[in-house]
């Protein structure tokens, strides 16, 4: 039985609800899943270690906040064989879970390798907000049989709340680079501007025009240019 199943109605609500809280208080992408797997290692019965599989641009999937090595291990047995439970939690959208390794033949790639990390319980939920998957939250135990259906059942909760909290943190990651790239843009336009009398018009055209003949992203342009403004050798005076 999971420590979140001992606090049947209003203390499992009430832990529930300060779970919640104190993710969607993380300050960024890294602390909020540093306190997803803290969390879940401290409040899911069995669970030893926990890390997170993140998928990234082009389903890349790498594994992030892992509270111990061998989760990193594992799950990189898991890359290699392209077979596991948190891929199967990904891709198949449901939880998998797993008492024994030793015993399991749903993964025959992967759990030969994965047996000799020393870990026999497995358990990954998918994290996702509407359709769109952000990856899987994987617990691992040493002891077999480690989760139980309730606790399975329990978790479901938890990693609800955590794809809630890691894609909050997500948007406001975004949100601030989408502002610190438009302050950085309008910082180089100001630059050109200075230093070649043009207008606003004129000095986002020029750098358009750089990103064309240097093959790089707008904002990559303009923080070149912000970082090196003191090394530019100003435009000759009309007298010159």
């Amino acid at each position: 039985m999971s420590h979140l199943d001992n606090l049947a109605g209003e203390g499992l609500g009430a832990v529930l609800g300060d779970i919640a809280r104190t993710l969607q208080a993380e300050p960024d992408v890294d602390t909020t899943l540093a306190a997803i797997v803290k969390t879940a290692v401290d409040h899911v019965t069995g669970a030893e270690h926990a890390g997170i599989s993140l998928v990234e641009r082009r389903r890349r999937i790498r594994t992030v906040a892992p509270t111990d090595p061998v989760v990193v291990t594992i799950d990189e047995v898991q890359y290699r064989a392209g077979q596991g439970p948190c891929l199967d939690a990904i891709a198949e959208h449901q939880v998998y879970r797993t008492g024994d390794l030793t015993n399991e033949g749903r993964w025959p790639a992967f759990t030969p390798a994965a047996v000799e990390t020393g870990i026999r319980s497995m358990l990954s939920y998918r994290l996702f907000i509407s359709e769109t998957t952000l990856g899987a939250l994987n617990l691992y135990a040493t002891r077999v049989d480690a989760f139980s259906d309730q606790t399975e059942q329990d978790g479901r909760v938890f990693a609800s709340h955590a794809a809630v909290a890691l894609a909050g943190a997500q948007t406001e990651a975004r949100l601030h680079l989408a502002l610190e790239r438009h302050d950085v843009i309008g910082m180089a336009k100001g630059i050109l501007m200075t230093r070649h009398d043009l207008d606003p018009v004129q000095a986002f055209r020029l750098l358009v025009e750089a990103t064309q003949v240097t093959r790089l992203k707008l904002h990559q342009v303009a923080t070149w240019l912000v970082e090196h403004r003191h090394d530019l050798q100003p435009p000759p005076s009309p007298s010159d």
